[in-house]
């Protein structure tokens, strides 16, 4: 019989932090947490493998289940010796999820189990404090009917509201046991009402009702774009866990918090984290009620009048600061703990590895590396190499004038502008528009991912440095400002206010997430400094590489651009992207349109001296490394006129009426010309065309050497090949351009001649197309399109569908299909080292700055992949990665 729960607590620990797969990361953090003598409150988890069957059953529990978690019940009742239902000295259980990893407030939780109209009265008894039992029973109510009854949790929240106002109170800790008894009158009379049905009483019933609510919540609509957005699996799953409750409620001698080991926004060493006395976990997170700071320092930084735990709770502190520290060392990296302290008792209720932002990685790896607490190697497998993304791009100029209008918590680093929105739809939308937008909210909650992943950024009026608002932000890399009190939103109205301010929706604000600052209008921005822990990361993780990184790039300043961030050299330079330029598009056309090879020469003279400069320019900042320019590619409608002037202006160069040309125009239109006359078709078709190409990159290529003395190594590749007869006739050409301007400057250059593999006749061909290249360039966004016989172009429109239903894990044009187009590199690569053993192999298509991707790479023995300029470094890491997970 499969096992699927697992108990922890009291000198028993069925798993450890290596079960996360099995256990979830909560269930396994807390077992091994309990195996090393901390304290944890017992319990048992219920494993992923269940949620797996739950699914595939259709929502239901095998019989065995029933029996194992009563023993897992029993097993808490033992340690605790309280009985689960028992209405004199009730046990209360919380019911947790807890995936693989950690998916901050996408599922979902139900705290007070256990309560019901008898167990409350026992619980005020036994715990002297009828107040704290009749409000955790407020608060059961109110989390069992959001998450297991799926009843509006707003109608509850309003109730408290008005109860509140009512009697004159501004805090919930103002009300007392009488006020608490009577609204959850109230909440029982709003159950029958939205329900139908009284609000459940029997506590197995509702156990296993909230056991089932936790799986349901894998599959819930903010979970799965959630996972989407991660690329987490939908198969994996999540645990359950059920645990003896502890309490932050009872009085001024409890306490419940969330606390970092390190600064998760920083990376700087020292506890970070936010407590509040008298309450329960959710309270903490989400934002209802300002937390205070944990330590003293922390307390004076912000000038904040409430005490700081290390100030009001001395003792309890010290004790929480020696289990940080273990902890830490421990699992070696910086933890995201929650803990609860109930009269002065010290409880830990969770402990994961904890999220934080690109630079407090980069800092907490090189800072720990340094402290001896992990190896160079492990520094560099530590830091995720999208999160870099974060660093590379410009943050706002300190110089720059900022109009302020408010400020908040600097809650994830960054800076951002846009318009205002006010709701995450009209978020999504404005983005999918090509709108910036900054998501203004008074506080987040799950279901507004989608909209949180659209915006630029994120400003909220509640909320702490932990709540949902910041928690996702800083792992989404998105600037947040959140807490900023002072911010009046009135998002019906569509406006926000600050004392006379007003910033409508639609107006254009910035954050600054370093600061807190929230200021009207768009402020400059500075390039980013890439030196310090950066540096030092990209130098450990170069010395564990062995991919080459290249980058795409047909400009000088983003060839300098990505010298500055490490790029060896160019894997793809998209010739066809010079000839839109405004000076020399008349002359594109004046050659596409002609009737014979005499008028398309007279048009590539002009053009030759204008590419020419180009590649002098390129290979003026790649001097000395390689640079593989891809000849024309694309089909000519693209270079086409289309409006009556702009035929009237090529017929003006030409000296051919307008009625020729357009004629044509019409005979060159192609069906489907991404399939037609395009790559080498065209050089076969018009060997003039590459002759030109061909001569201005090895005349370029002999001035640069003349000048600085030191040489490009051009690689000269030609796009599209099917055959090797299609290869042989287009080398021939270059070849002869190069041997023709080698004879009259006096000098040779180095030079390869090779081909884009990007059809799958090509790679299927390889071994014979081999015999004439010199190196091939997996054009993988081509290859993708013409393996799967989808248009990149057409493919938004079901894509995310397919994602969605998993057939595809991922967006084949985002990250590679490894299964399909892989194969075909695969087959590529071993058929074009079998000819020419040393020919070089490389990717430059968009997933050569994919992580996944460069990991396949780094599999199949290619020699270096080339990124856009500012996904070097992201390529560099994950090189670097591919290559220490492979050893």
């Amino acid at each position: 019989m499969t096992k699927y729960v697992y108990r922890f607590g009291g000198g028993i620990s069925e798993g450890g932090s290596g079960d996360k797969n099995l256990l979830g990361g909560k269930g396994a953090n807390l077992a091994e947490m309990a195996s090393i003598g901390l304290p944890v409150p017992p319990g048992f988890t219920i494993s992923t493998e269940m949620c797996t069957r739950y699914y595939e059953e259709g929502e239901t529990f095998p019989d065995s289940l029933r029996q194992e978690v009563a023993d897992g019940v029993a097993h808490i009742e033992k340690i605790t010796g309280k009985t689960f239902g028992d209405p004199s000295d009730p046990l209360l259980v919380s019911v947790r999820s807890g995936a693989r990893v950690s998916m901050p407030g996408m599922m979902d939780t139900v705290l007070n189990l256990g309560l019901n109209d008898e167990t409350v009265e026992g619980l005020a008894k036994k715990a002297d404090d009828e107040r704290f039992a009749w409000d955790s029973y407020r608060r059961f109510i109110q989390m069992y009917c959001d998450v297991v009854l799926g009843l509006d949790h707003g109608r509850f929240e309003e109730a408290l509201e008005i109860a509140k106002e009512d009697r004159g109170y501004n805090l919930d800790t103002e009300m007392t046991a009488k006020d608490w008894r009577a609204l959850v009158d109230e909440y029982k009379e709003l159950v029958k009402e939205m329900w139908e049905k009284p609000f459940p009483q029997d506590v197995n019933d509702q156990l296993w009702t909230a056991i089932g609510a936790v799986f349901g919540s894998w599959n819930a609509e903010r979970a799965k774009v959630y996972r989407r957005l991660n690329d987490i699996p939908g198969d994996w799953g999540t645990a359950v866990n059920v645990q003896a409750m502890v309490f932050g409620n009872m009085g001024e001698t409890s306490a419940t918090g969330v606390a970092f080991t390190r600064d998760p926004s920083t990376g700087e060493k020292g506890y970070y984290g936010e407590f509040l006395i008298n309450a329960q976990g959710e309270d903490v997170v989400a934002g209802i009620r300002t937390p205070q700071y944990l330590t003293k320092a922390a307390r004076a930084k912000a000038g904040a009048k409430p005490l700081s735990m290390e100030e009001a709770m001395p003792a309890t502190y010290a004790e929480l600061a020696e289990v940080f520290a273990k902890l830490e060392n421990h699992y070696r990296d910086m933890q995201d703990i929650e803990f609860t302290v109930e009269r002065e008792h010290l409880w830990m209720l969770q402990t994961r590895t904890g999220k934080r932002t690109a630079k407090a990685a980069l800092k907490i790896a090189i800072d720990m590396a340094g402290e001896g607490l992990i190896s160079q190697d492990e520094a560099v497998l530590r830091v995720d190499p999208a999160a870099l993304d974060q660093l590379l791009h410009p943050t706002l100029d300190p110089e720059a004038h900022r109009d302020v209008l408010t400020k908040g918590l600097p809650a994830s680093p960054g800076a951002a502008s846009g318009k205002v929105v006010f709701d995450a739809d009209t978020a999504e939308k404005a983005a999918a528009n090509g709108e910036a937008v900054i998501l203004v909210r008074i506080e987040t909650s799950p279901e507004d991912i989608h909209g949180m992943h659209a915006a630029k950024g994120i400003l909220t009026a509640r909320g702490g440095m932990t709540s949902h608002a910041a928690v996702v932000a800083r792992g989404m890399g998105r600037p947040c400002v959140s807490g900023a009190g002072t911010l009046s939103i009135k998002a019906k109205e569509g406006v926000m206010r600050v004392g006379s301010r007003e910033v409508k929706e639609g107006d254009i604000i910035t954050i600054d997430g370093a600061t807190g600052e929230v200021m009207v209008g768009a402020v400059p921005t500075v390039q980013p400094e890439l030196a310090g822990d950066f540096g030092t990361l990209m130098e450990w993780a170069d010395k564990g590489r062995r991919l080459k990184v290249r980058t795409n790039a047909e400009t000088p300043t983003d060839c300098q651009t990505a010298r500055d961030f490490g790029a060896e050299g160019i894997g793809l330079c998209r010739t066809e992207h010079m000839f839109f330029d405004a000076g020399r598009i008349t002359a594109v056309r004046q050659m596409i349109l002609a009737e014979d090879e005499a008028e398309r020469r007279a048009a590539l003279d002009k053009l030759l001296p204008e590419q020419r400069g180009d590649f002098t320019q390129i290979f003026e900042v790649m001097a000395g490394l390689p640079c593989t320019i891809r000849l024309l590619d694309p089909p000519l409608h693209e270079f086409l006129p289309h409006e009556d002037g702009e035929f009237s202006e090529v017929a003006k160069a030409t000296g051919v009426d307008v009625e020729t040309l357009k004629r044509r125009a019409g005979e060159l239109h192609e069906f489907n010309p991404m399939l037609g006359h395009r790559g080498c078709r065209l050089g076969v078709t018009y060997p003039e065309i590459y002759e030109m190409q061909a001569r201005a990159i090895f005349e370029a290529a002999c001035d640069v050497a003349d000048k600085s003395g030191e040489a490009p190594i051009p690689e000269v590749m030609i796009p599209l090949v099917a055959t090797k007869k299609e290869l042989d006739l287009m080398k021939a050409v270059v070849v002869a351009a190069a041997k023709a301007v080698f004879e009259e400057r006096g000098r040779t250059i180095d030079y390869l001649v090779g081909t884009m593999i990007e059809l799958p006749r090509a790679a299927l061909m390889a071994g014979k197309i081999a015999e004439t290249a010199e190196f091939f360039s997996f054009g993988t966004n081509d290859l993708t399109q013409t393996a799967l016989g989808v248009s990149r172009d057409d493919a938004g429109r079901f894509l995310s569908t397919y994602v969605e239903k998993g057939i595809y894990p991922r967006d084949p044009f985002v990250s590679l299909d490894v299964e399909g187009v892989g194969e075909l590199i695969e087959i590529a690569a071993e058929r074009g080292r079998a000819t020419r053993p040393d020919i070089k192999l490389g990717i430059c298509g968009e997933h050569g700055g994919d992580p996944a991707s460069i990991a396949f790479c780094e599999k199949t023995g290619l020699n270096y992949v080339s990124a856009s300029p500012y996904r070097v470094p992201i390529a560099r890491l994950a090189a670097a990665q591919a290559a220490l997970n492979k050893g």
